[in-house]
């Protein structure tokens, strides 16, 4: 607001009153009227299409608001089919069984969206519902047209997704409406499911990209009437569909993270446990602007496993589990040995194969090649492990054998595939490591360039453990005698 008297026109009749969240008296700041705009306002200062976007700043710092309780909720079935073969009936129910065990008893993935355009989709929903889980709910994903809503209503669903883009490249460019005929048309959609008893999720999609005061706050406005009209919540998902939300402190809406969440909640009234957070990584900032979402008042934040979704993907819910126990403390009952069940569920069963290097769920997200890593790892795991994995994820840390790896990670090698922990463990002195290092050695004198495979290194601790005349490594027991 500019300090000028004119500006504080209107404002003499408002009420002061005490503000629950800072406990200091304030004033209602403006009435959010929509902007009909003749002309789309595509922010063309910020993102110029033929060159990098920009971030610019204004300063303006909104005040951190996590709320008491936060979860996670999922579009594995929904924007994370849209990006590979879609997934069979049994697969999506394996899967949602799967995640219900993620969640934990205190239901920490709180719902779970579904297509229903396909007989596979709507059939994975009834089977899924046939379940009779609490948590994830069981909930959909339609546009805004009749006869998606007709599908909802057929299947009985108490909750659905309904796509409202609000950036004006969708609805100038892409719709060609005007704003005051989307508002009106998503309004309609919206109240034919409150006349059915059916909770509207309001999609904002390229919510990064649109007019939050001139159009994102007053319909959310208006949502907000609609739910006192009705008595049934409607909830809002901030989708930043290309990633271009930034969580630093000051940056200019509609960029900002913290200034979208904090406008909804706000200024559009909606309570924090109706807003939702649903990021892309196209920058690499999917995770970090989930977290920022949490942190800003946002309840909820919308992932998918693994990351998998439309172009660089979404926020992977593994991520989140992960974020949410950093913030809290605890993993509030949420079981995350499921993690390592589903990555090796959807590379032996499905075919998909996660990348190497994915943090939790990639081959090689534990794995050290360094022999100064190694044997960190061998003297106490403390030192180069991010936490228990072995505990929480059912993988300890190993070593992957080459020409770096030297005795300690031999060692570690045999320790993690023999299951020898503790006083059985072999350190890098022991006469069977040196034996197979010096196999390695001379691999690679032989100009080999690739790591060992741990069949290889089977082989050749079979070998050297028949040479030396000592047993093979038992879980529980030593090699050398």
């Amino acid at each position: 607001m500019m300090n000028d008297p004119d500006s504080f026109k209107g404002f003499e009749n408002r009420p002061v009153a005490m503000n629950s969240n800072n406990n200091l008296l304030s004033i209602e700041e403006h009435m959010y009227i929509l902007d009909d705009v003749k002309k789309p306002n595509v922010f063309h200062n910020m993102f110029p299409y033929k060159e990098i976007p920009k971030i610019p700043f204004n300063d303006r710092i909104v005040p951190h608001n996590m709320p008491k309780d936060i979860w996670i909720t999922d579009t594995t079935f929904r924007d994370g089919q849209q990006s590979r073969a879609p997934y069979s009936t049994e697969q999506i129910v394996h899967i949602y069984d799967e995640l219900h065990r993620l969640g934990g008893p205190n239901g920490m993935i709180r719902a779970s969206e579904f297509f229903l355009y396909s007989k596979k989709d709507r059939d994975a929903v009834c089977k899924c519902l046939e379940r009779g889980y609490q948590y994830p709910e069981v909930t959909s994903w339609i546009r805004a047209k009749e006869e998606d809503y007709q599908l909802v209503k057929e299947l009985g669903l108490k909750e659905t997704g309904i796509l409202v883009s609000c950036s004006d490249y969708h609805i100038f460019m892409k719709l060609k409406m005007t704003r005051r005929q989307a508002m009106d048309h998503y309004l309609t959609i919206v109240r034919e499911c409150l006349e059915e008893g059916i909770s509207p999720r309001c999609h904002l999609e390229d919510i990064t990209r649109a007019d939050i005061y001139g159009y994102v706050v007053p319909f959310c406005l208006e949502l907000m009437k609609l739910q006192e009209e009705y008595g049934i919540p409607i909830k809002v998902r901030a989708c930043d569909t290309l990633g271009l939300g930034v969580n630093y402190p000051g940056a200019v809406i509609p960029r900002s993270v913290p200034g979208i969440i904090y406008a909804l909640h706000t200024h559009a009234g909606v309570p924090n446990e109706q807003i939702e957070w649903h990021g892309h990584n196209d920058f690499y900032k999917a995770v970090v602007n989930a977290s920022t979402a949490w942190l800003y008042g946002s309840c909820g934040v919308n992932c998918s496993l693994f990351g998998i979704g439309e172009r660089t993907g979404n926020t992977p819910l593994e991520a989140m589990v992960f974020e949410y126990a950093q913030f809290k403390g605890s993993l509030n009952g949420m079981d995350t040995t499921a993690i390592t069940d589903l990555a090796e569920y959807y590379q032996k069963e499905i075919g998909y194969q996660i990348p190497p290097m994915t943090p939790f769920v990639g081959r090689n997200f534990n794995v050290t090649r360094a022999g100064i890593h190694a044997d960190g790892l061998l003297k106490n795991e403390e030192i180069y492990n991010i936490f228990d994995t072995a505990k929480y994820l059912k993988r300890p840390p190993v070593a992957a054998v080459s020409n770096t790896s030297g005795l300690a990670g031999i060692a570690l090698w045999i320790n993690a595939h023999y299951g020898l922990i503790g006083e059985h463990a072999l350190d890098k002195r022991d006469p069977l490591v040196a034996q197979i290092k010096a196999r390695v050695d001379r691999e690679y004198a032989d100009g080999r360039v690739t790591v060992m495979t741990d069949e290889e290194m089977t082989e050749m601790t079979e070998a050297e453990c028949k040479a030396l005349g000592i047993p093979l490594p038992q879980p529980g027991g030593t090699a050398s005698t």
